[in-house]
């Protein structure tokens, strides 16, 4: 339940985050809030309570919400994970609901997969639809900034006597065929890749679709 709770909230805070890309400093109706998020009047206002208790907004009963500085931030954190998820989307062989899936991925993307996503798909700067996606903020931010080492790296950079835990591939239906999971350990030794142990033979096409965490 916890875990639900914190997604719709990351939800509200994001839908916040649009409203004020339309319109920077402007309050919002709960009313419009629970619209565009597809909820009643009263949930909207219940939520938007509780996330003033925690800082998120300010809220002012029969006027509106707006977004505080920790929200604004959490809010555009959401937002950029959501599109560069959209944008690795985008790229794949994918042929379901880009827009549904990423508002999946989002919550599950950290620091350290922000971080190798963004070099991953060169930084961009748009989504598909050519939305601007909000740069990094914050450690991330330094991170891309200094280049400093990932925890997440693709497959095909793995020097020899490096590996870590698959976290996230591309090529989904590739790694199915092979037998192999999100969470196998991946290792690339003088003999080549191995994954839990076992010497496998991956092309380096179907390495360069795999995130791997060495820090795992």
């Amino acid at each position: 339940m916890v875990g639900h709770f914190q997604e719709f909230e990351d939800e509200y805070l994001e839908t916040m985050y649009e409203f004020h890309e339309e319109s920077p400093g402007a309050m919002v109706k709960t009313g419009d809030l629970a619209k565009r998020l597809r909820v009643s009047p009263a949930s909207a206002t219940e939520m938007v309570q509780r996330l003033s208790k925690r800082g998120f907004v300010s809220y002012t009963p029969y006027k509106g919400v707006m977004l505080t500085d920790e929200g604004l931030e959490h809010g555009r954190r959401m937002k950029r994970r959501h599109r560069l998820a959209e944008v690795m989307l985008e790229r794949l062989p994918f042929d379901g609901n880009a827009h549904a899936t990423a508002c999946r991925l989002e919550h599950a993307i950290d620091d350290d997969l922000e971080v190798a996503l963004s070099r991953w798909l060169g930084h961009p700067t748009t989504d598909p639809s050519g939305r601007p996606i909000p740069p990094a903020t914050g450690q991330v931010a330094e991170r891309l900034a200094v280049h400093a080492p990932p925890t997440h790296r693709l497959a095909e950079d793995l020097a020899e006597g490096e590996g870590g835990l698959i976290v996230a591939v591309t090529a989904s239906s590739a790694l199915e065929s092979l037998g192999l999971a999100l969470g196998a350990r991946l290792e690339r030794t003088a003999d080549g890749i191995s994954v839990n142990g076992a010497q496998v033979l991956l092309s380096e096409a179907l390495l360069s679709s795999m995130v791997v965490d060495v820090s795992a």
